[in-house]
């Protein structure tokens, strides 16, 4: 469908450029310019409902390529520019403006707009290697201050969407972008309700029963993760140092966030920390995942999952029928190792070892009550050339204001967590 739509797209931009260039190049009767006010109105509202429908997030297909516009003029050129013998076929001059500054409002900016979003990337690449100058990279879209330099928000989109892709809690979880602080009220206390056969009297009035609600606050803290380079390096190779340095510090961020989500004992709402540990005496490992699965509160079992490191994978892949078949058949899920497990998805990630991949450890759960905090405008870079000078290093320093944690009430946990170990679980 949004093929389709581009070609649509395409040709309407086509016509409305022969449309303006015949305006501008004298090719235009008088008698037609009605004709062709109504044909560009038509047009242009076309083109918005268009523009539109492809910005609909729901359609992943791949846009291919805008087809260039037929020549009809320099694409900054504007309809209110001067023109030379305006009245040339006795076209009022006002209505061929009107015309032709409609086709420039709806023609599309999309090209430009790329091109300044890649100008200002590798212009915030270049500055990290010293290509260029703070001021040369300020006049091209990028924030410095004191050294340190402001991602773009494009290339901040780009390392979150990494972010997502590697850090699975990211990918579920609920994530707000606010600089004020961040709370979740959870009920502590639960109203109690009571059944009377008797009619109330003034001595016998209904019971007062108190709620209560405590509130988890999010508390961003920096995350930060540092790359070195060689100076020899950057003064001699014609690689693109620059892009492999966004690709490190991507990954060393990532890495570094991923782990405090998952298995920090700084975070007191890390996945590992604050997952509840299921532990039942039956030692089969297939009635453990059941029984498990049926612990989770009925609410929460519509977005469940399982989450896994490769261990625990491999230990349940592995589980038999009294005939030697596997207990578990696979089943396609798309954006997962294929695999369903008692009807839920499964995901594996290695973060879920928690320094110990021997483990088979995995969690089941709802998620999205994983909450994470960005910060906005807090993801920088800094560059620091005097701390490593005495190695001939430049180190590369990426910052974020963020935190994660795992919240839910006491009367219904989310997520729980089982470690199959020889038999037995273990928290």
């Amino acid at each position: 469908m949004k093929k389709i739509l581009m070609r649509r797209k395409a040709a309407i931009e086509a016509r409305m450029n022969e449309i303006r260039a015949d305006l501008e190049g004298d090719k235009t009767e008088a008698s037609a310019v009605e004709q062709l006010q109504k044909e560009v109105d038509d047009l242009a509202a076309e083109l918005e409902e268009i523009k539109k429908a492809l910005e609909n997030p729901e359609d992943d297909e791949e846009p291919e390529d805008e087809p260039a516009a037929p020549a009809g003029g320099e694409e900054g050129r504007t309809g209110d520019e001067p023109e030379q013998n305006e009245n040339r076929s006795g076209i009022d001059s006002e209505k061929r403006n009107a015309i032709v500054n409609n086709i420039m409002r709806s023609l599309s900016s999309e090209s430009r707009t790329k091109a300044k979003k890649s100008e200002q990337r590798k212009a915030f690449a270049n500055l990290l290697v010293g290509r260029i100058s703070e001021s040369e990279a300020r006049a091209m879209g990028v924030e410095t201050s004191n050294g340190k330099v402001l991602i773009p928000e494009t290339l901040s989109k780009e390392i979150i969407t990494y972010a997502q892709e590697e850090n699975l809690l990211r990918k579920y979880g609920s994530v707000v972008r606010t600089k004020g602080t961040q709370g979740y009220p959870i009920l502590v206390k639960k109203a109690k309700a009571q059944r009377i056969k008797t009619e109330r009297t003034l001595e016998n009035p209904i019971p007062q029963t108190d709620i209560d609600f405590d509130e988890v606050f999010l508390n961003p803290s920096e995350i930060d993760a540092l790359v070195l380079v060689t100076k020899k390096l950057l003064a001699m190779t014609d690689m693109p140092v620059e892009q492999a340095v966004i690709e490190e510090l991507k990954k060393s961020y990532v890495d570094q966030e991923a782990n405090y989500f998952f298995n920090s004992t700084d975070n007191p709402g890390s996945l590992i920390q604050k997952a509840v540990a299921f532990t039942h005496s039956d030692t089969d490992v297939y009635n453990k995942l059941v029984r498990l699965k049926n612990t989770v509160p009925t609410s929460k079992l519509k977005n469940a999952r399982w989450m896994m490191n490769r261990s625990a994978l491999t230990a349940i892949e592995t589980l038999k029928d009294k005939n030697g078949n596997p207990l578990l058949r696979e089943s396609y899920i798309e954006g997962s190792f294929g695999y369903k497990i008692l009807n839920f998805p499964v995901d594996v990630t290695d973060y879920v070892d928690a320094g110990t991949p021997d483990v088979p450890r995995l969690y089941f759960g709802d998620f999205s009550s994983f909450h994470i905090q960005d910060v906005i405008n807090s993801m920088e870079v800094s560059k620091l050339l005097e701390k490593y000078s005495d190695t001939n290093h430049v180190g590369f320093k990426i910052w974020h204001l963020n935190d994660g944690q795992l919240v839910y009430g006491p009367y219904e946990p989310t997520v729980f967590k089982l470690e199959l170990t020889d038999g037995t679980t273990s928290a």
